[in-house]
């Protein structure tokens, strides 16, 4: 179970097949199919528990642009960060080589961060 408090998280999100989205003022995008990571914070009430549950729910209404992409997922699995910063996360992920499918998303009210999602290529 999540805590309850503030802090960040990781989304692991699998499309399963190439996925047209629409993102407003990123136009549509395909997102290839495979694994993508959207790293995020909850500083709200209900905390991480709160932010994550939504994020795992299939048809709601998109208020997020990950919340597109987890519509079209057919896996979504999270890992929680109490205290933690997304914005660290982001450079973890990128510095063990994870690279950034979309400029901009998810990361539109941040100024350090190319982008909040990011894609993962496993290695056979």
């Amino acid at each position: 179970m999540l805590p309850e408090g503030p802090g960040a998280y990781v989304l692991l999100i699998h499309i399963a097949e190439p996925a047209r989205i629409d993102l407003s003022q990123f136009s549509a995008s395909t997102f290839a199919a495979g694994w993508y990571l959207y790293c995020g914070s909850a500083k709200g009430p209900g905390g991480m528990r709160a932010r994550v549950a939504r994020h795992m729910r299939q048809n709601k209404r998109p208020r997020w642009h990950v919340d597109r992409l987890t519509n079209a997922a057919d896996a979504v699995f999270a890992v929680a960060f109490p205290d933690g910063l997304e914005c660290k996360l982001v450079e973890a992920l990128r510095a063990a080589g994870l690279s950034f499918p979309m400029p901009g998303f998810g990361a539109t009210d941040c100024r350090h961060c190319e982008a909040h999602l990011l894609r993962w290529t496993p290695q056979d």
